[in-house]
């Protein structure tokens, strides 16, 4: 019979669980993920390059035209040329700003799907911009040929298609620099 002298205790109930159950442990980063960041960071480059490249030969064309009926206003022409070629610069910006949140080991897939977006939004804003520069710029600098009073519509027209890739270029820059934040410690180091 049992006595109350010979029945032990309960052993206490374990309420954590092991390491090796533990539902919430962080699983170990893709390696894979760093393929969308650097999607990222060509998407950007490339398509500002081709926006910029367009916006040049584009104007170039109009200016080369204009330049044989009035080779003194060239050099006042040449605003389209720069201005398209701001917009290679915010590829480049974003490119390396994304490169330089890159690490291997912990780089999850969230940082990398944001770095996508931030390349995309820049890269396609930018050729956007670029196109609007080169078709504008070409016109503009043949009726400003004609009429000189056309300049400061011209300028007004390129500033605001120049904005559409400066816009891009913020929301690129802002969706890259919270991703940082936010995509860390979502994943351990494979490494």
């Amino acid at each position: 019979p049992a006595t109350s002298a010979n029945v032990r205790p309960a052993a206490p109930i374990n309420l954590r669980p092991s390491p090796s159950t533990n539902p919430l442990k962080m699983q170990p980063c893709d390696p894979s993920s760093a393929f969308f960041g650097f999607m990222g960071v060509t998407s950007a480059i490339v398509f500002a390059n081709l926006g910029a490249a367009y916006g040049t030969a584009k104007s170039g064309v109009g200016i080369s035209s204009m330049g044989v009926m009035r080779p003194d206003m060239v050099m006042r022409s040449i605003i389209p040329v720069v201005m398209a070629g701001v917009l290679g610069i915010y590829g480049l910006i974003t490119a390396v700003i994304i490169n330089g949140k890159m690490e291997a080991a912990t780089y999850s897939a969230y940082s990398g799907y944001a770095h996508l977006a931030a390349g995309l939004t820049v890269g396609m804003s930018s050729l956007a911009a670029g196109l609007a520069i080169g078709i504008v710029g070409d016109a503009g600098v043949r009726a400003n040929a004609q009429q000189p009073r056309l300049f400061v519509g011209m300028i007004l027209i390129l500033i605001f298609a120049e904005a559409l890739g400066l816009y891009g270029l913020i929301v690129g820059l802002v969706v890259a620099s919270t991703a940082e934040g936010k995509g860390k410690n979502l994943c351990s180091s494979y490494a």
